[in-house]
């Protein structure tokens, strides 16, 4: 199988859109070619990546320096046809090369910092989220070596400016960008593009004798799916946003059972009979919480807490810390009543179930026994 082309474009009605690539790649890219230049000690203008899904980008870069063991190199983000507030603006890495066998990793000017929990980074750091962070070290380590050591340094003098313009703020990330991507790939498309592309992959499975399907939103629901649940990816389908579409699409093909694994801050809007769950869309996340906590009785000083709450992560750490963990549990079961409600009217609705996961890969609450759905999904 080929590897996938960048420069192949996304059609949308007739009309060829062009891809991007995120401030992860253009951070992985600017630490890696900084790297070169100190070990090569001599200017690089262009250097190659693999992105974490399997595409290769070939960049130019600017501003590039050298200084003894350390070198300094910018990578030009370019969302492609799906421009955001990071287009265009300079992400620089500063790599200096050392003897300690240690790669350390650090935002500078212009990269946010997390002033609260809730986003799966401590509080402190900088907003650097995980996949860039492994694809960064990835790329130095590659460069100088199992022995060499190196600090790493990104930073982008527009961050700050920039970040005004995301809702960075609203998620407690002040002072700048997040280096971010889980594919490293911008992709534009229409949402209705974009559904049909996802039910497409359905069709695939269907065709090929598939009758179970799990649907996610994202990336991190696969990995939980094969670490966690010991299910083959081949099961996997990406839903995004689009639950309701998906769950319709699934049963318009006669799939017999759908099973729902994701983190609670996107089921969460299903148990409130949200199917279309793009915050653009609609948001109820806090008050669903509130209201099924408030079901099972928690005390008013949870409520509130939680109400006051902006992400699910960050309601989570008082929902453990008041012991109504056992809220999962019942969450999922409301979200498969929701799901049984919505096809209420057809004639052999499929099995669903639903499986709600941490952002630390562990089970929080399920309609039934996990391991009775992962047997299932194997045979």
């Amino acid at each position: 199988m080929s590897e996938p082309a960048f420069d192949d474009p996304v059609w949308h009605n007739g009309k060829a859109l062009r891809k991007g690539y995120t401030t992860g790649s253009c951070a992985t890219a600017a630490a890696k070619v900084a790297a070169l230049m100190v070990l090569r000690q001599h200017i690089i203008h262009q250097v190659s990546i693999v992105t974490p899904s399997g595409v290769t980008l070939r960049l130019n870069v600017e501003s590039p320096h050298i200084e003894g063991q350390q070198a300094m190199a910018a990578i030009r983000k370019d969302g492609g046809d799906d421009v955001d507030a990071t287009h265009g603006m300079l992400i620089f890495a500063r790599v200096t090369v050392n003897d300690s066998g240690n790669i350390t990793l650090r935002g500078g000017e212009g990269v946010g910092r997390v002033t609260r929990k809730g986003i799966g980074l401590a509080v402190g750091e900088a907003a650097i989220n995980r996949t860039p962070r492994q694809t960064i070290e990835a790329a130095v380590r590659e460069v100088i070596g199992p022995t060499r050591g190196a600090e790493v340094e990104i930073f982008a003098p527009e961050g700050e400016a920039r970040a005004k313009k995301t809702y960075n703020g609203r998620l407690g990330i002040l002072g700048g960008i997040s280096i971010i991507g889980t594919t490293g790939i911008v992709t534009p498309m229409s949402e209705e593009s974009w559904k049909r592309s996802l039910s497409l992959e359905l069709e695939q499975k269907r065709a090929g004798g598939m009758e179970r399907v799990i649907l996610v939103p994202g990336n991190h629901g696969e990995r939980f799916v094969r670490e966690q649940l010991g299910v083959s990816g081949e099961h996997v389908v990406t839903m995004s946003n689009f639950v309701g579409y998906m769950i319709e699409e699934a049963v318009r093909m006669g799939y017999r059972q759908i099973v729902l694994v994701g983190h609670p801050g996107k089921l969460v809007k299903i148990a409130a009979g949200i199917f279309h769950t793009h915050s653009h869309i609609a948001d109820a996340r806090m008050e669903t919480l509130v209201a099924h906590l408030a079901l099972l009785g928690a005390p008013h000083a949870l409520l509130l807490a939680v109400s006051d709450c902006d992400t699910t992560e960050a309601a989570m750490e008082h929902i453990d810390a008041a012991g109504f963990n056992h809220l999962y549990d019942h969450l999922a079961r409301r979200i498969c009543q929701r799901i049984e409600q919505m096809l209420r009217f057809t004639q052999t609705p499929p099995q669903c179930d639903a499986i709600l996961f941490s952002f630390e890969n562990k089970i929080l609450g399920a309609n039934r026994s996990p391991e009775a759905i992962a047997r299932e999904l194997q045979c």
